[in-house]
């Protein structure tokens, strides 16, 4: 068993949630069950406090506010995952994607006015995204590199706990857990309401 299988391990038997359906240690709040609405509420919320802009639409209505989120920063181009949807990308007049694909130098993507990506899961508790390289995500220097991060969220993606997040995630991909912009850096996030 590797360390990052242990850790997840030894964080799923702690929280009692987990796959080996280990007993609540003492100490440990359970979370009582929330209904689906305040769950992408309390992400809202929760997004909102660690100082990074939210906002929820429509599936119908995300193209055009990607659009207006990237002109409202000025935004020119813009580095993208290479399996972004090209969907997303379509009102974007004036704004030059960058596929990743080759990947781009660090340089490349320290010139660019900022990275779009999808996620794997978010956690309306903590206010976090989390990436795994998965599809629409992209290699991890994609989002740590240029200085703003916009993130679209389908609301099915969000869960309510660490635990429930711990529990659906693969444990090999890298993962990076996103709370709030790092220090000099802005994130916005889309969630789409189906």
């Amino acid at each position: 068993m590797s360390a990052r299988e242990e850790i997840l391990r030894r964080v799923r038997a702690a929280s009692g949630e987990g796959r080996d359906g280990a007993p609540v240690p003492r100490g440990y709040r359970r979370r009582p069950p929330m209904e689906r609405g305040d769950v992408i509420a309390l992400f809202g919320e929760q997004v909102a406090a660690h100082h990074a802009a939210v906002r929820h639409v429509t599936a119908e209505e995300l193209v055009d506010a990607m659009a207006v989120m990237l002109w409202a920063r000025e935004a020119k181009r813009v580095a993208v995952p290479a399996d972004l949807p090209r969907g997303w990308l379509a009102g974007l007049e004036g704004v030059r994607p960058l596929a990743d694909d080759p990947p781009l130098d660090p340089a490349s993507l320290a010139e660019t006015d900022g990275v779009v990506t999808g996620c794997a899961l978010a956690i309306a508790e903590t206010g976090t995204v989390v990436l795994d390289g998965g599809r629409a995500q992209g290699r991890r220097a994609l989002t740590l590199i240029p200085r703003h991060h916009l993130c679209v969220v389908h609301a099915d993606q969000i869960v309510h706990t660490v635990p429930e997040a711990v529990d659906r995630l693969d444990p090999y991909p890298p993962l990076s857990w996103i709370s709030g912009p790092p220090r000099g850096r802005s994130l916005e996030i889309l969630v789409v309401e189906d």
